[in-house]
């Protein structure tokens, strides 16, 4: 069975964000190193975002093409523990929906696939994987701009 070693892959990438993560305090929801760039809570909900875009583009309805929608949302003002909370359904959602998929449908092919080329269902949690890391750095990074050590998320 796939299901179990790929829902792994989800659970440890929502446990490394969330280490990483959580040396930021509420008051540090709206900085932005750059006025163009997203606030950490504008981080945290595109992590949310994509996490949804992901799983629906892979194995729900299919790819929502309309970028500068999701870049409205993402930079939409929160509170941290919005954007958090945010993260926590997404993760849930995608970790059922991976865990109750069948071989078969992970393995088959994306229908209609612009951003992972044909590839299986399945390389959607790879892309997961990479996308939140990505995103993790950055706000490591924006964490020792506001003079903070993020803890290491492997610990």
């Amino acid at each position: 069975m796939l299901a179990p070693g790929l829902v792994a892959q989800l659970e440890s990438t929502r446990k490394f964000f969330g280490t990483t993560t959580s040396i930021f305090e509420e008051a540090d929801a709206g900085y932005s190193p750059t006025a163009e760039m997203f606030s950490v809570a504008g981080q945290v909900a595109h992590v949310a975002d994509t996490l949804d875009w992901f799983v629906d583009g892979a194995l729900g309805k299919g790819w929502d093409m309309d970028f500068e929608a999701s870049m409205v949302r993402a930079k939409t003002p929160r509170t941290l523990a919005e954007a958090r909370e945010m993260v926590d359904r997404a993760f849930s959602r995608a970790i059922s929906v991976v865990g109750s998929a069948s071989d078969a449908t992970l393995l088959e092919a994306i229908p209609n696939d612009p951003i992972l080329d044909g590839a299986p269902r399945m390389a959607v949690i790879s892309a997961i994987v990479d996308h939140t890391a990505h995103h993790r750095g950055s706000l490591a990074v924006y964490a020792r701009l506001l003079g903070k050590v993020p803890p290491m998320p492997y610990a």
